[in-house]
């Protein structure tokens, strides 16, 4: 089933006003109205004016819908914010920071520091891959660039681990050894999963950790036979590949895990049918 479009014009009926997308923020995150903690019950608030706030009626204590957000302690009106979630959720391989500066007439520090705030949003936290589940390794060089000068041992290792259903999981890891790359699938691919891996070495200790265990061998062009491939994370790695070469340019390592969110999160949402900019609004609380 295909995501529904939601276009500029979409989001534009949907926020035209900073009120408005104050508005949507207090009903996401008090559904049922705001709890007062002077009048000990919930109460009617009416938004204030000339801050970001709401005022309860009977006693005026004022609740704030941006603290605890990515929004707190931010000068920059939410129209801003909410216009860089819905640029940061349309495109397939990202946008950087300094595209943000220059779409939303910010400086390139306020542009970075929303960049990174929205990604933090990105992060796993849907639990255990289940089913069918491919994991592969990929080395990633601080620039993407220099590919044909690119070693093992000066790159930064990326782990991935995708659900044929959707969902996956992308992590920064130490190195690729199975002292490393095993403790991660025990901790995060359920026991009952059927999963599909190439021959390299380290993932040789599935079976006897109690994973059902396939291989397909790359190195005898041995691709796909049958259900056997792990062509649906090589998918993911060529699209993290061609996004950061071609928006990126660079990749800091300290920054790597929250480029490798991004790519996993666009990805375990690329099929469904809510609009990957509401997918991200949802996690507007996540910190």
């Amino acid at each position: 089933m295909k995501s529904m479009r939601y276009t500029i014009k979409d989001f534009r009926a949907d926020f035209p006003d900073e009120q408005a997308c104050l508005a949507w923020l207090k009903e996401y995150l008090y559904p049922d109205g705001i709890y007062c903690k002077i009048c000990k019950k919930v109460t009617p608030h009416h938004a204030m004016r000339t801050r970001k706030s709401y005022s309860c009626e009977t006693c005026g204590h004022h609740v704030h819908p941006t603290a605890g957000t990515i929004f707190e302690h931010s000068s920059t009106p939410l129209t801003l914010w909410f216009y860089a979630i819905y640029l940061m959720s349309s495109t397939r391989a990202g946008i950087s920071a300094k595209q943000l500066e220059r779409e939303l007439g910010v400086t390139y520090k306020t542009a970075w520091r929303m960049f990174h705030q929205i990604r933090s949003m990105m992060g796993d936290d849907d639990g255990n891959l289940t089913g069918e589940v491919e994991i592969d390794e990929m080395y990633l060089h601080a620039d993407p660039r220099k590919r044909s000068s690119v070693k093992p041992h000066e790159s930064q290792v990326v782990f991935g681990m995708v659900e044929r259903k959707g969902r996956d999981k992308v992590l920064h890891a130490k190195s690729s050894g199975a002292r490393v790359l095993v403790p991660e699938i025990e901790k995060s691919v359920d026991n009952s999963a059927v999963v599909y891996t190439d021959t390299y070495g380290s993932y040789r200790l599935l079976t006897k950790r109690g994973y059902s265990h396939q291989t397909v061998n790359h190195s005898e062009q041995q691709y796909v036979v049958g259900r056997l491939h792990t062509q649906n994370v090589e998918n993911l790695w060529s699209n993290m590949k061609r996004g950061i070469k071609g928006v990126y340019r660079h990749v800091d390592p300290k920054y790597v895990q929250a480029y490798a969110d991004e790519y996993a999160f666009r990805y375990s949402h690329r099929n469904d049918f809510q609009p990957m900019f509401w997918a991200l609004l949802d996690r507007v609380n996540k910190l």
